[in-house]
C-alpha cells in the first residue's frame, strides 16, 4: 500500500469511527462556518452545488434551504450515512474528493468545508474539482488557520507540545494552506481565476472542559489519535495541561474559545 493510499485509509476508518461524535465540537464550529463558504461560491436558488467532504453535510444541507440543486459526497460511508439522516433534500454520495463519479461541467458551484487540508495530493484534487464545474462555476474552500490563532485547534496541539508527545501519524501539512500564498497557489495552479482569500474568525462557546476534551478527541483523527495511543499517565498529563491552557477563555460558567479559518475562493474560464 502505498503512502498516499495508506493515509487516504486512516482518514476514512478514522472520520467512519467519528461520525457520532464529531458534532459535539468540531462539527458545530464547521457548521458555522459554512454559510460564509456558501457566500463565497454564490449559491443561491437554482444551482448546481457540489459539496465535497461533506462529513455529517452541514454545507449541502444549507446549500438546498437556500434552493440550489445539491449533491455531497465524502469517502466516509459512515458520514454519507449520517448525512442522509440529517437532509433528505440533498444527494449523498461515497467517494474520493480526487475521483469524483460526475461528468464534465456538472456543476455551478463546489465547495470543500475544511477538506482541503485532509487531501494527500490536494494539486490533483483541485484539477478534478475544476473539471466537474461549468464555465464560469466558482470554487470555495475554507482550511484552519495556524493553531495559535485558531484555539479551537490549537489548545489540544499546544498540550501536546508542552507534554513532549511526538508527532501524529504521518500525513500532509495539516496548516499549509493557512498560508495566503498557498492557498492561492493552488487555486491558481488548477487554473482559477479571480482568486482571493479571505479570512473568517468567530468565537464559539463552550459549556466547560469536559465538553472541551469530549469534542477535542471526538471531533479530529489523527491528533486524537495520538493522544489515544499514550498510556493513561499521560493522556491524564495531557487533558490536564489542555484544561489549563482552555482556562484563559473563561467568561463566567464556559469558554468562549476564538476560531480562525481562511476561505480561498476561484472562477472557472
Amino acid at each position: 500500500m502505498s503512502t498516499e493510499q495508506a493515509f487516504k485509509a486512516l482518514e476514512r476508518a478514522g472520520w467512519g469511527a467519528r461520525a457520532d461524535t464529531y458534532g459535539l465540537l468540531t462539527g458545530r464550529v464547521t457548521d458555522r462556518m459554512a454559510e460564509r463558504l456558501l457566500d463565497a461560491a454564490g449559491v443561491v436558488a437554482g444551482r448546481r452545488v457540489l459539496d465535497v467532504g461533506t462529513g455529517p453535510g452541514y454545507a449541502a444541507g444549507r446549500a438546498a434551504e437556500r434552493g440550489a440543486l445539491t449533491t455531497g459526497v465524502d469517502m466516509s460511508g459512515e458520514m454519507v450515512a449520517l448525512a442522509r439522516r440529517r437532509s433528505s433534500e440533498v444527494r449523498f454520495l461515497q467517494a474520493d474528493a480526487d475521483e469524483l463519479p460526475f461528468p464534465d461541467s456538472s456543476f455551478d458551484a463546489l465547495v470543500g468545508n475544511f477538506v482541503i487540508n485532509h487531501l494527500p495530493t490536494p494539486e490533483r484534487a483541485i484539477r478534478e474539482f475544476v473539471r466537474v464545474l461549468a464555465p464560469g462555476g466558482e470554487i470555495a474552500l475554507s482550511t484552519w488557520d495556524l493553531p495559535e490563532h485558531n484555539r479551537i485547534l490549537g489548545i489540544l496541539l499546544d498540550a501536546l507540545r508542552d507534554c513532549g508527545v511526538g508527532e501524529a501519524a504521518p500525513g500532509p501539512d495539516p496548516f499549509r494552506f493557512a498560508d495566503d500564498e498557498e492557498l492561492r497557489g493552488l487555486l491558481r495552479g488548477g487554473g482559477l481565476e479571480a482568486v482571493e482569500v479571505r479570512q473568517a474568525s468567530l468565537s464559539h462557546r463552550v459549556g466547560g472542559a469536559d465538553q472541551l476534551w469530549e469534542g477535542m478527541l471526538g471531533g479530529s483523527v489523527r491528533t486524537a489519535g495520538l493522544v489515544l495511543k499514550q498510556p493513561p499517565e499521560t493522556r491524564a498529563r495531557i487533558r490536564a495541561t489542555a484544561e489549563r491552557l482552555a482556562e484563559v477563555y473563561r467568561a463566567g460558567g464556559e469558554l468562549v474559545i476564538p476560531v480562525s479559518a481562511r476561505i480561498g475562493h476561484g472562477r472557472t474560464a
